[in-house]
């Protein structure tokens, strides 16, 4: 089993205890999986490898250290701790840190040809 954090679309993210397979990652994120690495901690972001093909609601967004966005996952996505070989339980830490990271949903919008990113309040009855 892995404790990790499931972060959907206009939602705050909540921890899960899941299953160590591919096909309930799978199903958490809706299709096949990619893992993408955009932070210097020991997580992975588990998304859905299609999402944005697939038309699925924009989540949340990936930013530069200078607060420009260089991404947006699409569709729900899970963080997951990182092993020396595998996939892990997130610590206590990392949960906490990535809970307040992506706490707050965010809207999206194009404005003079830039992507613009809105906190948004957050649906309290989804944790």
């Amino acid at each position: 089993m892995l404790d990790v954090l499931l972060v959907q679309p206009n939602r705050i993210p909540k921890a899960v205890r899941i299953k160590h397979d591919l096909k309930t990652l799978q199903r958490m994120v809706g299709g096949t999986i990619a893992a993408i690495y955009p932070f210097e901690d020991a997580v992975a972001l588990i998304v859905n490898d299609e999402g944005k093909l697939l038309g699925l609601p924009l989540n949340r967004s990936l930013r530069l250290p200078s607060g420009e966005i260089y991404d947006i996952i699409a569709g729900d996505f899970l963080v997951v701790g990182l092993g020396k070989e595998d996939f892990t339980s997130l610590s206590a830490s990392l949960q906490k840190k990535y809970m307040e990271h992506f706490y707050y949903p965010e809207m999206f919008m194009i404005h003079e040809n830039a992507i613009i990113s809105f906190p948004m309040v957050a649906d309290e009855g989804a944790k």
